[in-house]
Parts: C-alpha cells; sequence; structure tokens
C-alpha cells in the first residue's frame, strides 16, 4: 500500500469524529461551530463533508421536532484538508411549523461554502412517491471498490479502496478506470456505511448528506466514456441541493439513482434518487459541476 495514503484505522469511526463539530464563541449573533477536514489524495477538501458538517451546524441550532426537509448549497473555494473549518450560522427565521438557517464555512477567513437549509414539524399529509426501479440486482451479488481496486497503488485508488466510510457497489460497472459497456447517461450505485452507526437520526441525515456527493456526477462522465482516471480530468462541485423527503439509515443498505439531463459549457447536471433497499424513496439529490476534459474544449 502506498505510504503517501494515511489510511484511517476506523474510516467510519472518522466520519463520526468529523461530524462532531466544536461550538465556538463568536463575536457577532451568528452561532458558532468548527470541525476538523478529513485528508483527501487532491489536497482539497471533500464537497460532501462540508455539506454534512454544515447540516450539522445548523441543526444544532433547531429544535428538534423539526428535521431538516431541503438545503442548497453553493461551493465557493477549494477548502484545504490541512486546515479546521468554521461554521457561522444565521437563524434567518423560526415560524409556526417552519425553521429557516443560513450556514457559511471559511477557511483563513474566507467564505469556501454557503447553505441556506429549511426545516419542518413533522406534520400528516399527502404521500405519494416514484416508484423503485426494477431489474436491480442485490448489493452482496456486487464487487466493492476494494475488490474491483486491488493493490493499484496510486493515492486516489488507494482512498477510493480503503479510507471511504462507505461501502460503495456499482450496479453494472464502475467507471474507475474504464468506461464499458453503452455510454449513456444513468446509472445506479448501492452504499452503506461500513458498520453501524450510532442511533441518531440527525447523524444519520448528515452522513446521508455526506455521500450524496460521492457519484452524483459519475452519470455525466459515463455519457461521455469518460472514467475517473481520465488523463486531464479537471472536475469539481459547483453546488448542490438536496431534498429530505423520509427518515434514512445509512447503516442498511441504499440504492443511489443517478442521471444526468445535460452538460454544457463545461458543466454538468445531474440528478439522484436515494432509496432504501425496501422501496422508500428517502432523498432527491441536484448537483451542477465543473467538467473539463481536455479533448473536449480548452478553458475559458
Amino acid at each position: 500500500m502506498s505510504p503517501e495514503v494515511p489510511i484511517p484505522e476506523d474510516p467510519l469511526a472518522e466520519l463520526i469524529r468529523t461530524l462532531d463539530l466544536a461550538e465556538t464563541e463568536s463575536l457577532n449573533t451568528e452561532d458558532s461551530f468548527i470541525g476538523p477536514s478529513q485528508w483527501m489524495p487532491h489536497g482539497r477538501v471533500y464537497g460532501g463533508q462540508v455539506l454534512a458538517q454544515s447540516l450539522v451546524a445548523a441543526t444544532r441550532t433547531v429544535a428538534d421536532d423539526r428535521p431538516v426537509h431541503s438545503m442548497h448549497g453553493y461551493f465557493l473555494r477549494a477548502g484545504d484538508i490541512r486546515l479546521p473549518i468554521n461554521f457561522s450560522v444565521d437563524r434567518l427565521r423560526d415560524g409556526r411549523s417552519f425553521s429557516t438557517r443560513r450556514v457559511q464555512a471559511f477557511q483563513n477567513h474566507e467564505p469556501i461554502f454557503s447553505m441556506i437549509a429549511s426545516f419542518q414539524e413533522r406534520n400528516p399529509g399527502i404521500n405519494h412517491q416514484d416508484g423503485f426501479p426494477q431489474g436491480i440486482p442485490d448489493p452482496e451479488s456486487l464487487p466493492s471498490a476494494f475488490e474491483l481496486i486491488g493493490d493499484n497503488p496510486h493515492p486516489v485508488a488507494q482512498y477510493w479502496a480503503n479510507a471511504r466510510p462507505f461501502d460503495l457497489r456499482h450496479v453494472g460497472s464502475s467507471i474507475y478506470f474504464e468506461v464499458e459497456g453503452e455510454h449513456v447517461a444513468k446509472q445506479a450505485v448501492w452504499l452503506k456505511s461500513l458498520g453501524p452507526m450510532p442511533e441518531d437520526q440527525n447523524l444519520h441525515t448528515a452522513a446521508l448528506a455526506y455521500l450524496s456527493d460521492y457519484t452524483i456526477l459519475e452519470s455525466i462522465y459515463r455519457r461521455h466514456g469518460i472514467a475517473w482516471a481520465h488523463p486531464g480530468l479537471n472536475s469539481a462541485s459547483l453546488d448542490h441541493a438536496m431534498w429530505f423527503h423520509r427518515e434514512a439509515r445509512v447503516d442498511d443498505w441504499l440504492l443511489y439513482v443517478q442521471e444526468s439531463p445535460s452538460a454544457q459549457g463545461g458543466r454538468g447536471l445531474a440528478m439522484g434518487k436515494l432509496f432504501s433497499r425496501d422501496g422508500l424513496l428517502l432523498a432527491t439529490v441536484a448537483q451542477e459541476g465543473m467538467v473539463r476534459v481536455p479533448e473536449f474544449g480548452k478553458k475559458n
């Protein structure tokens, strides 16, 4: 294994520590928190990490009976894995049923991420959902990232195989090193935490936001035959929206169904639906990402 990759002894325990933000004093009226940055092979903070931490910070300022129902965020700058992240929370509104929070994430006094999240009291009401897709194989029948990547010494490959806190299994072929089969703008991935999680629904919800950033752009890459290992691929998350429909447990298998309706101008849009194994639609995700590939044009 490459000595350049600091593989955590327990990736899931490290995730839980990363999401356990500490409250700090603020000279302003906002609520303030601080959290660590996880190591990443490219030196930039993983977008799902700052998403999840921002959600934790916002949730800390809301009544327990108001779970989050939506979040909309923009990635403003690349975060530095060598630095902790400071979070400030503005309590924009507490209404009769809804609460709204704005979260800013900072490093070196510069914002790296900005998000608004909305929370709602639990209420009865109308209920419907999209159906679970047909013909999906069980996750146990599919190879894990560790089994696919093996002993590849590249730091990114070692991170994919050994350092992530989730078991991730592509339905069909993965696109780590090559794109097999038809070039289509859709795919599905099974995910589950490597072990049991604490009985804290807010932590499961934050972890769901964390994992929602893993493969969401892959439907764009797959459509154009671009693997993660493609020479010169330069991609980054630009914004991220998520709607939480039903309570989720990330230590049970989740199916992440993804598709891309459009790509243009060095950007691609991807949509995702997260289902429980028994067919409940848990969350819907939308993300636009920068996707630059040398043979598809130069930087504007």
